[in-house]
């Protein structure tokens, strides 16, 4: 049941990606399409923890209830969780940075539509 579990995360996380993607190749307006990036990191953010769980360890956090010595056999790498927070300030930042760009252009064009962003070369 917990492998059913584990792998039904695997997919979740695949299917996140794989929405975002769509969303992000097949929509115009700029802000779904921002909203389909951050569905698309979203997605890769839960796969990178996906791939850094190894079942019957711990978190890494080492207290007195585990013994210094067997600590790399009883908990999780701690690298991937760390690339997962590094990895969802950067995708808030970008999330940020792309509304700016959308609502700049909306104004400047009157819509949100990326066919008219054309208008806006240098």
């Amino acid at each position: 049941m917990l492998e059913l579990y584990h792998w039904s995360i695997a997919g979740t996380a695949l299917g996140l990606v794989l929405i975002g993607l769509w969303g992000v190749l097949t929509r115009r307006n700029i802000i779904r399409i921002a909203l389909a990036f951050t569905l698309a990191d979203t997605g890769v953010n839960l796969l990178l923890v996906w791939t850094g769980h190894i079942p019957d360890r711990t978190s890494p956090i080492h207290d007195s209830t585990t013994a210094a010595l067997n600590a790399t056999e009883a908990m999780v790498d701690p690298l991937p969780q760390a690339l997962v927070l590094t990895s969802i300030v950067i995708g808030v930042a970008v999330a940020a940075l792309f509304v700016v760009v959308a609502v700049l252009a909306s104004r400047r064009t009157g819509s949100a539509d990326i066919r008219r962003l054309r208008e806006l070369r240098w």
